[in-house]
């Protein structure tokens, strides 16, 4: 994993880059970021481990269907100020891929917000596109599959199908190779395993 390369691929792409070795260190940097504001968060462990959704209610309002279940959750998150989550991959070339079931999530990463944080473990970081696809479809996927209890073929031996089932998880990819038009889009990265 090529860290220096991925960030300056990143930043040449039009992204803000921010690099942290701890996950407090991130935590306090968002924190500070954001006050007074409407946020929003996608499912997201990353996040989930950095404690974000506490740490940000003390200053914001804050919608997080895994706080809070239900549609309406989703549909303030989605009006948001401010929108979180994480990615399934990332290239060192500065492509950020998801996979999504919903679309909640990708859809809050693409539009409406005044701006985006994707909040990276380096484990996400794969050197070129097909790897991150690779890992977005055979380890993010196959994971959050069996941490949801998805009864899907990839949970039988831990690789992707492209199945048909019904409790499939991976209806929508979404590659991000530069922010949104009109958008701010910051990527926390931080040193070590975060997330899935």
């Amino acid at each position: 994993m090529n860290l220096e390369k991925t960030i300056r691929s990143l930043e040449g792409r039009g992204f803000k880059v921010s690099h942290f070795s701890s996950a407090a260190e991130a935590a306090e940097h968002i924190a500070a970021e954001v006050c007074g504001k409407t946020v929003g968060i996608g499912g997201s462990k990353t996040v989930e481990a950095l404690g974000l959704y506490e740490k940000l209610a003390e200053n914001n309002t804050v919608y997080w269907h895994w706080k809070t279940p239900g549609r309406d959750t989703l549909k303030a998150a989605a009006l948001a100020d401010v929108y979180l989550s994480s990615a399934n991959a990332l290239s060192e070339d500065g492509e950020i891929l998801n996979i999504d079931g919903t679309g909640n999530r990708v859809a809050g990463m693409l539009f409406g917000h005044e701006k985006v944080f994707i909040v990276v473990g380096t484990n996400k970081i794969a050197p070129d596109y097909d790897a991150a696809l690779y890992r977005a479809r055979n380890t993010a996927a196959v994971q959050n599959c069996a941490r949801l209890g998805k009864r899907t073929p990839c949970q039988a031996d831990g690789s992707c199908h492209d199945c048909r089932s019904p409790e499939r998880i991976c209806r929508a990819l979404t590659v991000q190779w530069t922010p949104m038009g009109g958008m701010e889009t910051e990527v926390v990265l931080i040193d070590g395993d975060f997330g899935m």
